[in-house]
C-alpha cells in the first residue's frame, strides 16, 4: 500500500494565522486548523517506503531551478459544486501559472520515482472546511470571497506524510523533506 504523502507550499504561519482568525467566529463547519493549511500540488497515495529517498532527489531536483514567486491567496470555491459541495476552499489570486508550472514538475517527478500521483487536475487551493453535502455553499462562498491574504514569497516546497488517525479519520502532517526553491 505504501504512505500516504503530498508536496505542498504552506503559506508562512502568518498567513495561516490571519486566515484562522478570520475563519474563527464562523461557526456552523468544521475549519482546517492553520498548521494543516497548504496548497497541494501532488498528493501521492501510495508511496513504497523503498523509493522514499530517490523521490526526494527527484523532487529536489525538480524545483531547484524554479525561481521563488509572489502568491496571495484569494477567491473561494466548492468541489466539486457550490451546490453540493463537499470542500470549501480558497484559491490563489497571484502565482496561479507558477504553482500550475510547479504543480507540473513535482508529478512529473513523482511519477518518474515511482510514486504516481493520484491524477486529478490541479486546481490550486487551500481546503478549509468540509461540508455536508445536502446543503448549499453560496452563503459560505459569499462569506470566504471577502479574504485575500498578504503577498508571499513561495520559495520552497515541502513534502508531507499524512497519517489517518482515530475516527472519523483526523489527518496528522508530519513533514519529511523540504525542497528549496533555486532559480
Amino acid at each position: 500500500m505504501g504512505r500516504r504523502m503530498f508536496a505542498a507550499v504552506v503559506p508562512p504561519e502568518d498567513v495561516r494565522e490571519d486566515l484562522a482568525a478570520f475563519l474563527e467566529p464562523r461557526e456552523g463547519l468544521r475549519w482546517t486548523p492553520s498548521d494543516r493549511l497548504h496548497l497541494t500540488l501532488a498528493f501521492l497515495p501510495g508511496v513504497p517506503e523503498r523509493i522514499l529517498e530517490p523521490l526526494e532527489e527527484r523532487l529536489r531536483a525538480a524545483v531547484l531551478d524554479v525561481p521563488p514567486f509572489a502568491c496571495r491567496l484569494a477567491g473561494a470555491g466548492a468541489f466539486p459544486d457550490p451546490d453540493r459541495p463537499a470542500v470549501l476552499w480558497l484559491g490563489v489570486d497571484r502565482g496561479h501559472a507558477e504553482l500550475e508550472h510547479l504543480a507540473q514538475r513535482v508529478r512529473t517527478a513523482a511519477s518518474v520515482a515511482g510514486a504516481a500521483p493520484d491524477g486529478r487536475r490541479f486546481v490550486p487551493h487551500v481546503t478549509l472546511a468540509r461540508q455536508p453535502r445536502h446543503r448549499s455553499a453560496l452563503r459560505w462562498l459569499r462569506v470566504l470571497d471577502t479574504y485575500a491574504s498578504r503577498t508571499w514569497t513561495v520559495d520552497e516546497v515541502e513534502l508531507i506524510e499524512s497519517q489517518l488517525l482515530g475516527r472519523p479519520h483526523q489527518p496528522r502532517h508530519l513533514g519529511v523533506a523540504t525542497l528549496p526553491l533555486g532559480g
